[in-house]
């Protein structure tokens, strides 16, 4: 099931005009507040009609202000989670769950498989007061998946929970894209979030498509920066070798080990690993008499300077892209040139848990 989004609309001076297509999984539309990304979903929504444009969802019409068709909301067969979860206060979570399905005919999702999925089966005759943020959000998902639809929509979904509550929705977003026969359609502008989640992502900047495609592409690209330079990292596919007596966790990435701080997922697991660009250190030579404990070898790719003191360093390794924010002077010191072989240097506490996904 693909979602096909081209769209055009002015806001003032500000122009949305984007044209892409979400395929089946997670897209992320990733951005600055105020590059367009919430104008698009509620567009998708039905909650705005722009310009002009045309919406499809599996060649399913949604809106096209050429052929004067736009679908109210209610008919357009979506599920909608807002940064808050907007539960009925006087109904339980049972009742809350089964709301949605009240507006729905046909084909209904198994409500047990959907309660198992979000871990909320001992919530069921609480009242939203009596929940956490981060079950309320569970919640909020649950009902939304109960009434059936066809794509699932997700505006900044964890931007009013603290990091705790974060960690503890992000594991069942990757459920979500990996387990629900649901395409998902999300909002953010946390490149952490974009790292663990997203098949695919579209990059907006001043209402235009900056880029898109897999996240390793786009948050690994140099040229790219939609959040500035201290969003860019790479995104790497790793493997769980072994969790060591110290605390730390040992993985392989491509043949190269790395060692990161404790993680809950089992030994021979595959993941997801984010590394900021401003955590890596560069050496031409393999330094010896180091803390640091992971040490990759690669090739240097690409320099970008930056508009400040700073440079964004590409590097080619065998676990994959990997950038390194540097300044200017640093690179020039170095002798650094595209071709020429380069150590990337990631201390282990530098990798935080927020930046590990469960699954790749």
């Amino acid at each position: 099931m693909t979602l096909a989004v081209r769209i055009r609309h002015s806001f003032g001076d500000f122009t949305l005009d984007v044209d892409f297509e979400a395929p089946p999984g997670l897209t992320v539309l990733f951005g600055r507040s105020g590059s367009g990304k919430t104008t698009v979903i509620n567009a998708v929504a039905g909650l705005l009609r722009p310009d002009e444009g045309r919406i499809a969802v599996d060649g399913q019409t949604l809106l096209d202000s050429k052929g004067c068709v736009d679908l109210p909301p209610h008919r357009r067969g979506l599920g909608y989670v807002f940064q808050e979860a907007r539960l009925f206060p006087h109904m339980s979570v049972r009742q809350n769950l089964r709301f949605s399905r009240w507006f729905r005919k046909g084909r209904r999702a198994d409500f047990g498989q959907v309660v198992e999925m979000l871990g909320i089966g001992d919530l069921l005759d609480r009242r939203p007061g009596a929940l956490s943020g981060g079950e309320r959000q569970r919640v909020a998902i649950g009902r939304a998946l109960l009434g059936d639809p066809g794509i699932l929509l997700a505006d900044e979904p964890l931007a009013a929970l603290d990091e705790a509550r974060k960690a503890e929705i992000l594991p069942y977003f990757e459920r979500l894209r990996d387990e629900a026969a649901v395409p998902i359609l999300y909002v953010s502008h946390s490149a952490a979030e974009v790292a663990r989640l997203a098949t695919t992502v579209v990059a907006l900047e001043n209402g235009r498509i900056a880029g898109q495609g897999p996240a390793a592409e786009v948050l690994g690209d140099p040229m790219l920066t939609p959040l500035g330079a201290r969003a860019v990292g790479a995104v790497l596919s790793a493997r769980v070798v072994a969790h060591h007596d110290d605390g730390l966790s040992e993985l392989d990435a491509g043949g190269v080990p790395l060692f990161v701080p404790r993680l809950a997922q089992a030994t021979g697991q595959t993941l997801r690993l984010r590394i900021a660009a401003q955590e890596v250190v560069l050496s031409r030579a393999r330094p010896e008499g180091l803390s640091a404990l992971n040490i990759v070898p690669g090739t240097i790719e690409r320099i970008r300077p930056g508009d400040g003191p700073g440079a964004i360093v590409s590097l080619a390794t065998p676990a994959g892209r990997i950038l390194s924010r540097i300044t200017q002077r640093s690179a020039r010191a170095l002798g650094l040139a595209e071709g020429m072989p380069c150590h990337a240097i990631i201390k282990s506490v530098a990798i935080a848990p927020q930046d590990v996904g469960g699954r790749d």
